[in-house]
């Protein structure tokens, strides 16, 4: 049996938590509005909770973000416009009351990655997302990784 693995979106205007092996087999799925730091991670807490438990879960979130596993604020959220969630961390929160690893990244590379590996990029080395929602982004892919830099690129 294939192992079962979760996806977090934190966007602006609303979060989607979903279980399950891969694209085509999506087990459980929920998504509700990004309200204050609080209540979001305590659904998304309950998503999980109320599942059979997943390998890893990846977190792709609006940012800026600290993706740097190195540093003492993985995982927050840091100087967001978004109010209230300045200096969020969301990832410990999730690793921490779920028991289980968590990898984090900005929503747009997320997104990038996701389409190399099962979408439109499927095959390509390099690529770049664009999304339009409650911002405009861009996420980008760099010889099979996402490009990151000082802080995340933008694209002009």
């Amino acid at each position: 049996m294939a192992k079962l693995y979760g996806g977090v979106e934190t966007g602006g205007t609303w979060c989607v938590c979903a279980l399950g092996t891969g694209p085509e087999e999506i087990r459980a799925h929920e998504q509700f509005p990004t309200t204050t730091p609080e209540e979001t991670l305590e659904r998304i807490v309950a998503f999980f909770r109320a599942q059979p438990a997943p390998a890893a879960i990846g977190i792709g979130s609006f940012g800026p973000i600290d993706p740097d596993p190195t540093s003492p604020t993985w995982g927050y959220v840091t100087t967001t416009p978004k109010p209230g969630w300045q200096r969020t961390p969301v990832a410990p929160v999730v690793r921490d009351e779920l028991g289980v690893p968590v990898v984090f990244d900005t929503d747009t590379s997320a997104a990038a990655m996701g389409e190399q590996r099962w979408g439109a990029g499927r095959g390509d080395a390099s690529l770049c997302y664009l999304t339009v929602g409650t911002g405009i982004g861009a996420g980008f892919v760099l010889d099979g990784h996402p490009l990151r830099g000082l802080v995340h690129p933008e694209a002009a």
